[in-house]
């Protein structure tokens, strides 16, 4: 229940935002009308239809998105015709007029005389609100973001539409009680001007304004980068009471004993190098479950541990899979984690779990995590995170005794790594931050006064759900940061297009500071969708970091900091 609640007032909170502009033309349009039977199933319509496109677009792959964007513009020239129609009355009546023969018709036949009544009210303002709930893009804080993202990976769910339907809820009350001032004061601009036909048209323009900024994507882009901060601070704080903020996963209390039969990993909707392998056909081996994803810093940090673990216990009976579960859209491509298999010197099977079924059946919620299966098919030890490298092997090292090895060859004393696969500092640093507007936290409006762990975007930037895309050049990001790394997940948004870059820390070029993919004055390209390490600090210190591009086409997600 308390999810819910915080999922309704962080609704009411878009109040606050500019993202919510757009629509508002369409609920004043209900203004001076009766509460029940008009304004208030506009409203319940517009919480059902986002409620069930956001589920849908969340779980339903690119099919979904791409039929809520047909969609999208249906509901655009529907209401782009209510706005003229109340901008013209003339051309409304003359519209309107087969519908209301028709619907005269139909009420003679059933005996209510020629009266729409009600229901005919009730059925035209939930149809409006239908269609505006096509419409309407949120700007996505902390609240939406992670309901948003716990529908993507744990699919769909009663609770994860409910919790959605409560979010626009929480909007369509804040919507109402705007509606209902709003309305008080429509009421006195018509004893002023004695027409209500000059308010209507009044409402039809700003309809039409709606329509245009909808159809320009501005409610997508240009809002969303106004209102990013608007109503973050009180999401987070709403977030923290309800104790649904981000933390450090914490293990097991008691992380070596038998949990039972693992879940099957017979999900996954293909596998590379081997497979398809099951539990089943593995019995008598131990078996080490690693979900991972390619562009995720920790998962990069532990690969070089479990490539090791790999390669020294191979002929002694263990088994590494590598269940690739994706975090951002382009990580779903084979052939995007193919290459990133073979740069990263992966030899052991990898299965893509694009549709998290296993995820799923194993009930995990990390990147990076460790599922440790003895030789009967039991789960025996689970880890998440980083750390705890020569515990985790002392555990194969038991579970394989257990199956009947000998002579296992000596413990490692943890593999050398580079670049971003070498350890994390363990030092205080900047948190995780995502660019796009789903899960999209301290970003500010100008880069020249940044707070620590804040950022500012320069440029034609395009924020969407996972990720922002500069249309056109120049443009820029710029991090106050703490830590010793500073990596940046890059994309190209076409295909074999190289996009150049310049790297500033503290307004200098970066020299013996400079990271793995950037040369000493700053350099660098974007050529594949992945992880760029771009900062390496000889320790933890605290800096600005700006990355400048100078032609648009370039996507980026998410900082990490080690």
């Amino acid at each position: 229940m308390t999810l819910f609640l915080i999922a309704w007032l962080g609704g009411v909170l878009t109040i606050l935002s500019p993202c919510i502009l757009p629509v508002l033309p369409f609920v004043f349009a209900r203004a001076g009308r009766p509460f029940v039977t008009s304004v208030l199933p506009m409203l319940l319509g517009l919480a059902l239809m986002f409620a069930a496109v956001a589920s849908l677009a969340a779980v339903g792959g690119a099919w979904a998105v791409q039929a809520n964007e047909i969609g999208r513009w249906i509901a655009i020239v529907l209401l782009g015709a209510f706005g003229l129609m109340m901008l013209f009355p003339g051309l409304g009546d003359r519209a309107m007029a087969p519908v209301a023969a028709l619907g005269a018709r139909l009420t003679e036949r059933v005996g209510v005389g020629g009266r729409s009544g009600p229901a005919g009210e009730v059925g035209g303002s939930l149809l409006l609100g239908l269609a505006t709930g096509l419409l309407w893009a949120p700007c996505a804080g902390p609240i939406l973001g992670l309901i948003l993202t716990g529908a993507a990976l744990n699919g769909a769910s009663a609770s994860t539409t409910g919790l959605l339907f409560a979010y626009a809820l929480g909007a369509a009350t804040s919507m109402a009680a705007a509606l209902l001032l709003g309305g008080q004061a429509l009421k006195a601009m018509k004893g002023y001007l004695k027409h209500e036909r000059i308010v209507r048209r009044t409402l039809g323009a700003l309809v039409l304004v709606g329509v245009a900024a909808i159809a320009l994507g501005l409610d997508r882009g240009v809002l969303a980068r106004l209102s990013a901060a608007s109503t973050e601070r009180f999401e987070q704080s709403l977030l923290g009471m309800g104790g649904m903020e981000d933390r450090v996963p914490e293990q097991p209390a008691d992380d070596f004993r038998d949990f039972g039969p693992a879940p099957e990993i017979t999900g996954a909707t293909q596998w590379l190098q081997g497979g398809p392998l099951s539990l089943q056909d593995l019995r008598g081996k131990v078996v080490l479950v690693d979900f991972w994803t390619y562009s995720c810093i920790n998962c990069l940090r532990t690969l070089p541990h479990v490539i090791d673990w790999q390669e020294r216990y191979l002929d002694h009976g263990l088994v590494v899979i590598g269940m690739h579960a994706p975090e951002f859209a382009f990580e779903r491509s084979p052939g995007n984690v193919r290459r990133a298999v073979e740069e990263l010197g992966i030899d052991y099977p990898v299965a893509l779990d694009n549709d998290f079924r296993v995820w799923r059946a194993y009930a995990n919620r990390y990147w990076p995590a460790h599922y440790f299966i003895d030789a009967r098919g039991h789960l025996r030890h689970v880890r998440f995170g980083e750390g705890e490298y020569a515990r985790s092997e002392q555990i194969i090292r038991t579970l394989l005794m257990e199956a009947g090895a000998t002579d296992l060859p000596p413990a490692g004393e943890g593999p050398a790594a580079e670049g971003a696969m070498a350890a994390s500092s363990g030092r205080p640093r900047s948190p995780e931050t995502y660019l796009g507007l789903e899960r999209g936290r301290n970003l500010v409006t100008s880069p020249d006064a940044l707070g620590p762990d804040q950022w500012a975007l320069t440029g034609a930037w395009d924020r969407q759900d996972e990720r922002a895309v500069l249309e056109e050049g120049p443009g820029a990001i710029t991090y106050r940061f703490r830590g010793r790394d500073v990596h940046l997940v890059l994309a190209p948004t076409q295909p074999g297009r190289t996009i150049r870059f310049r790297v500033t820390l503290d307004g200098e070029a970066p020299g013996a500071a400079a990271g793995a993919d950037i040369s000493a004055d700053g350099y660098g390209v974007v050529e594949t969708d992945r992880l760029y390490q771009l900062i390496r600090l000889p320790d933890v210190g605290e800096g600005v970091f700006r990355i400048e591009f100078e032609d648009g086409g370039v996507a980026a997600y998410a900082f990490t900091f080690g």
